[in-house]
């Protein structure tokens, strides 16, 4: 599968918007059964999505953002939507331990046919277990933030203040062996600049990619995230040095090239040409 970049939600109780979302050209499709469905609407919003999952085939994966265990709705999400053929992921709300993914695991299905977890941290607690979290299960292929509930219970009251949390989980995640964290959502639709500067920001901490809840927001993610041409320029230099030279160097411009760095550049250009 393509590298993702963008995970666009959707409402689960919008059919509609769901379809839209389909064709809106984000890598990953988050149907949404929790935060934007409201309680009366919980069962519509599941049997509707059971019925676009019915579908083996979606030319977008299609993930589905359950709601958390201790709700009186998760049973029944697991249950409906774990086995459906055309589901690419869960993601599990408001994990705040590895039981809530190893409890996840075992109710949905045996080892090599139970979907793939990702995991949603949105408490200090959770952050404190992040590691714990991300070695888990074997099920489990992600790890990100949510960042609304995350900065409700820590009191912040300025974006800086998440940053310690945000390097916690990529830290986290490398160190299982998973996938860069996507960042979490950016609110306000209308605020490209500050969409723009913010997954730039979310770069420098090492998070790949971010979650969307408007297909405007998609194209801007993609750039920030993609390498820039002096960022592949610089990492094709690297590697012909490197094809030449496998001992550690210096180029002209005085870049030292190592393992890591010959790394480092593979994995920029494999970014630059994921499709």
């Amino acid at each position: 599968m393509t590298t993702p970049l963008t995970w666009l939600y959707a409402p689960g109780d919008r059919p509609h918007v769901v379809h839209k979302a389909l064709a809106a050209g984000a890598d990953v499709v988050v149907v949404d059964l929790e935060d934007a469905v409201a309680p009366e609407r919980k069962d519509y919003a599941r049997a509707a999505t059971a019925e676009l999952l019915s579908e083996p085939h979606h030319p977008t994966p299609v993930h589905v953002r359950v709601n958390a265990l201790d709700t009186p709705w998760a049973d029944k999400d697991l249950k409906s939507l774990a086995a459906l053929p055309g589901l690419s992921g869960l993601r599990l709300p408001k994990v705040a331990s590895p039981r809530h993914i190893t409890l996840t695991a075992d109710r949905t299905g045996a080892d090599g046919s139970r979907p793939p977890l990702y995991a949603l941290l949105e408490s200090a607690l959770a952050i404190e277990h992040a590691y714990a979290i991300a070695c888990a299960h074997p099920a489990l292929r992600g790890i990100s933030l949510g960042e609304a509930d995350l900065r409700a219970d820590l009191g912040v009251r300025c974006d800086s203040g998440l940053d310690w949390p945000r390097s916690r989980i990529v830290n986290a995640a490398r160190a299982a062996a998973l996938a860069p964290p996507p960042q979490s959502v950016h609110p306000d639709v209308r605020d490209l600049d500050g969409l723009a500067a913010t997954c730039a920001h979310g770069r420098t901490l090492g998070f790949l990619g971010r979650a969307a809840i408007h297909p405007r927001q998609l194209p801007i993610i993609e750039r920030a995230y993609l390498p820039t041409p002096e960022e592949i320029e610089k990492a094709e230099t690297i590697l012909k040095a490197a094809a030449v030279n496998s001992s550690a160097q210096a180029l002209p411009d005085g870049t030292f090239i190592d393992a890591a760095v010959v790394g480092e550049a593979t994995r920029t250009l494999a970014l630059a040409h994921r499709d």
